[in-house]
């Protein structure tokens, strides 16, 4: 008779310190991924707010261009004097703020001027501010997280009509400079933006 030895199979498996490595293992994927998905979310939303203050800044530029573009008789403002001679034409270097007729306002007529002027309430933080009755009142162009610096303004050149003394031959040609920064979560973010605009009206 033969004798059969009785082998036990060994039958391999996972302990349960490879279960705990694998699933370790897993969670840091998982995490990771999540992590890369959290700031891919932070910075879409920086992204998308930045965007929007961008969009506002270009909206006050082509505003203040296309306005001055079909407007005349441009006051460069550099004495803080908003209220008299504003249908006076005057050039500067570096103004405040400006005033003209509109397209549809009329040069014999007062509290119809278009201003746009650079303004701090508290002297360090500016923003640009609309009037179109003459400065009646004025309303606020640029949103809580834009602050404009001291160096923002307008620069006229030619304003002075062909018909004053002395006489000028150059067409209205206005600068519009806006520099400053963007606050967003505690961050700030500097901007510069600047453009030149041509009066269509002949002036010369």
């Amino acid at each position: 008779m033969k004798n059969f030895n009785n082998q036990k199979n060994k039958k391999g498996g996972y302990t349960i310190l490879e279960t705990m490595i694998s699933l370790s293992i897993f969670l840091i994927i998982i995490l990771s991924g999540m992590s890369s998905l959290l700031n891919a979310n932070i910075v879409y939303n920086r992204s998308n707010s930045f965007r929007t203050v961008l969009d506002n800044l270009s909206f006050i530029v082509e505003d203040i261009s296309r306005n001055l573009r079909t407007g005349y008789n441009v006051r460069c403002v550099d004495d803080g004097n908003y209220s008299t001679s504003q249908d006076v034409p005057k050039s500067c270097s570096l103004g405040g703020g400006i005033i003209f007729e509109s397209d549809v306002g009329s040069a014999v007529s007062t509290g119809d001027q278009w201003i746009y002027k650079v303004e701090s309430p508290n002297g360090v933080d500016f923003g640009i501010y609309k009037s179109t009755n003459g400065g009646t009142s004025f309303n606020s162009m640029t949103v809580a997280t834009v602050y404009l610096d001291s160096s923002s303004g307008f620069s006229v050149l030619g304003a002075p009509s062909s018909q004053a003394s002395p006489q000028d031959s150059q067409q209205p040609l206005t600068t519009i400079k806006l520099s400053g920064w963007i606050t967003h979560k505690g961050v700030n973010i500097p901007f510069s933006l600047q453009t030149s605009v041509s009066q269509r009206r002949l002036d010369i």
